[in-house]
């Protein structure tokens, strides 16, 4: 149905609050990135209206540091625009200290813990490589 897919990959160690903390906000950088993937407001039975999801899947995969490393690389090498996560964002308190954090690190040093990519479905499913569904 898509030509495209969404992937979360987290670092298979981190603390379960640290997993959905980074999934949340890899995905915004999805989202943010490509506003179109954002359907319509949801509206209940009773006619509350709630805010609109995106429309496609996102799956959630997990791994260890060393393939998240080749993934991180490997969406470098194929220029596929990414949010990244890395671990030195775990200790500051708001954008402007995260970005900061994230400017200190080049891509051969930094703790990555998440990334997330859209591209086209082979194209993630090759980054992805080495990567498995999160439990």
């Amino acid at each position: 149905m898509f030509d495209t897919k969404i992937a979360v990959v987290l670092r298979d160690d981190l603390a379960q609050w640290q997993k959905l903390n980074v999934t949340a906000f890899l995905t915004s950088g999805i989202v943010g990135a490509e506003p179109s993937i954002i359907g319509e407001p949801y509206r209940d039975a009773a006619g509350n209206v709630y805010n609109a999801l995106c429309i496609q899947p996102i799956v959630v995969l997990a791994t260890d540091q060393e393939t998240l490393r080749k993934i991180h690389g490997r969406a470098l090498e194929r220029q596929v625009p990414a949010s990244l996560y890395i671990e030195e964002m775990f200790s500051t308190g708001h954008d402007a200290e995260n970005r900061a954090a994230f400017a200190e690190h080049a891509p051969e040093d930094a703790r990555v813990v998440g990334i997330a990519i859209r591209a086209d479905k082979k194209i993630v499913d090759k980054i992805t490589k080495g990567a498995k569904m999160h439990p």
